[in-house]
């Protein structure tokens, strides 16, 4: 590959791959479902789908008799990237945040189910998050972030002339609900890993902190009647995310706070109330798979709920009726699609959209694996080998962004064309990870964070003495903060690499900082540490300057509409390992941002980084950068 490749332009031409199997291509060109809405009354479906080419939000009839929905021959008209949905409390308006090419300044639309009226809302400010909705369905709740600024506006906008009134302003501001009375709104602050939740009385502007115990990596509520019940999705003074219920009393104290859904060894993903207040739908997180159950609210009793056809349950929705759940679900052989799992007698689920995903039968499932960090910290990680494989083999390691995010069984086509030319993928969850309890999310904040750039070198220790992995063939490859610790490990083990991918990670926290949007940076200070404060700390951790010591070949990869982890970040260790001699791969996708959501340009990162690895892992190129 050449030293920068660009993908401006593809063709259908570039999903089709004579040296693979065709159901890669299949599964490549397969479209993806997500977040399904149904609005108020039952009668409609809003959803997302890249079924055109990128995310679009999508509006079909749901049928009532458990059908499938039949798919409308186009999206509505809202602009791409769109990134979520909600329906305001009459169903005349469904509001939209976009994103466009991907990027970072995201804008809110609100359409009307017909598809003739379109609104920005507050079209001036640098973005736009969407948040709850007032009852009335008047006022939407809304985070704008003015330009220049790291702190978000969490506002209730009047949709009828665009006033708004200010309810709270802080890193990751957002308005979490409005009570039915219209009197009172819960408000989320903090920076990540410190979140804490506000009750607004909107009468008398008296605030009320919510949550016990500190900050949480995880905040968000509901009211669940009137204005004095809250359910509280959070971590907050636990080990584990749970759901609290809150009882307020006449003036917004809170005079009661019980756990309604706890697990001493899970965390939960999803609380999602019915129409009626009386049940939630819970979607736990058991080593990575989603485990769903149904809660009465009234009586405390659980109830088992039929598997999805996915292992990761991302999105869950009851129908009006109460009678089913409509999910988002994905698994290794199971591309993003919607799904009805039904709540009574036989209770089974199925496609809710006729679209049915091409046979994975020749797709590998992984395995979960424990081992040990270098100073016996408990890790674990999900293996995919080839079918019928035997014996070390190359092997790629895959690390997830974030940090806070977590490696699951979900879709991977990645995965699946690298296993097809005979090299397995070890995918870790390396301390920082979500999904494993508040303490190792938090154990590589700020000075630990060399603790977790071991863990990738304790991976490769467990793969090679296990006699999984050929020792002479291992790669690293990583998106976001994966992309980070793929640097840091090369830079800092260049002996254990033959082969580096990095996908729009941070080369250098001083110019991360100063590039970035000011609101991504207030957030992330507690987790990486201050810019200023802790200049010296940030600098040894930064891989380009270390950049000498990378020796492995590397592909770069960014979108140039990616202002999370800016473009300089990749122009600058490109040109740092091209001022000492090597010849890293530079592929630049001009019409995307932080995340590759293009259909083509999805086909097209896949065959160049199947080809940059497959050259160095099972070729015989020369082990230089």
């Amino acid at each position: 590959m050449s030293e920068r490749a660009s993908a401006a332009s593809t063709t259908p031409d570039a999903l089709r791959w004579a040296p693979y199997p065709d159901v890669l291509s299949a599964l490549l060109s397969t479209p993806r479902y997500a977040d399904p809405v149904p609005s108020p009354d039952g009668t409609t479906l809003a959803w997302i789908s890249d079924r055109d080419g990128r995310p679009r939000a999508w509006l079909a009839p749901l049928p009532t008799d458990g059908g499938p929905v039949v798919e409308p021959d186009g999206p509505l008209p809202v602009p791409s990237d769109v990134q979520a949905l909600s329906w305001s409390p009459d169903g005349s308006r469904l509001a939209c945040q976009v994103a466009p090419d991907g990027g970072e300044r995201t804008q809110v639309h609100l359409v009307d189910p017909a598809g003739t009226r379109v609104t920005r809302l507050a079209p001036r400010a640098a973005a736009v998050t969407l948040g709850s909705w007032s009852p009335t369905g008047r006022r939407l709740g809304v985070t704008i972030f003015p330009e220049g600024s790291g702190d978000g506006q969490a506002c209730l906008l009047d949709v009828r002339d665009g006033t708004s009134t200010v309810l709270a302003a802080g890193p990751a501001a957002r308005v979490c609900a409005v009570s039915r009375d219209g009197r009172r709104a819960v408000v989320r602050l903090g920076r990540r890993g410190a979140r804490r939740l506000e009750l607004v009385d909107l009468h008398t502007g008296l605030r009320t902190q919510l949550l016990p115990g500190g900050g949480a990596t995880v905040a968000d509520a509901r009211f669940g009647g009137g204005g004095r019940l809250l359910y509280v999705h959070t971590d907050a003074g636990r080990e584990r995310v749970a759901l609290l219920a809150v009882t307020l009393d006449g003036n917004g104290a809170v005079s009661n706070l019980r756990p309604v859904a706890e697990r001493p060894d899970d965390d939960l993903d999803i609380a999602a109330l019915d129409p009626a207040g009386a049940r939630a739908a819970l979607v736990w997180n058991v080593d990575g798979r989603s485990e769903v159950e149904l809660l009465d609210l009234r009586s405390g009793r659980v109830e088992p709920v039929a598997p999805a056809p996915g292992d990761v349950v991302t999105a869950v929705a009851f129908t009006r009726d109460g009678h089913a759940l409509l999910v988002g679900c994905e698994g290794p052989a199971a591309p993003p699609q919607l799904a009805r799992i039904g709540l009574g007698a036989p209770g089974e689920a199925g496609p809710l959209l006729p679209a049915v995903p091409p046979d994975g039968g020749d797709l590998v499932e992984p395995t979960l694996h424990e081992f040990p960090a270098e100073d016996g910290l408990r890790l674990s990680g999900w293996l995919f080998r080839p079918r019928a494989a035997l014996g070390p083999l190359p092997t790629l390691l895959w690390l997830h962004g974030g940090p806070e995010a977590q490696e699951r069984p979900t879709f991977q086509p990645l995965f699946q064309a690298l296993l097809a030319e005979g090299v397995a993928v070890f995918a870790p969850n390396v301390r920082g990870s979500g999904g494993y309890g508040r303490s190792f999310a938090a154990a590589d904040d700020h000075d630990r964070r060399f603790a977790a750039i071991t863990d990738v070198r304790a991976a490769v220790d467990f793969l090679v003495t296990g006699g999984l992995a050929d020792a002479e063939r291992v790669g690293v490859a990583g998106r976001s903060y994966g992309g980070y610790l793929t640097l840091a490990a090369l830079a800092w083990f260049p002996d254990l690499f033959a082969v580096g991918v990095d996908v729009c990670g941070m080369a250098d926290f001083a110019t991360f900082y100063a590039a970035t949007e000011p609101w991504i940076a207030a957030a992330a200070v507690g987790k990486y540490g201050d810019p200023d404060a802790d200049a010296g700390l940030l600098r040894e951790l930064s891989p380009l300057h270390r950049v000498d010591r990378i020796a492995a070949p590397l592909l770069v990869v960014h979108g140039a509409h990616d202002t999370n982890v800016p473009l300089v970040e990749a122009e600058q260790i490109v040109a740092a390992l091209r001022d000492r001699g090597a010849a890293p791969g530079f592929l630049l996708f001009p019409d995307e941002g932080h995340e590759v959501h293009g259909v083509a340009n999805r086909a097209v990162f896949v065959r160049e980084v199947v080809a940059w690895v497959t050259a160095h892992l099972l070729g015989l190129a020369e082990r230089t950068a």
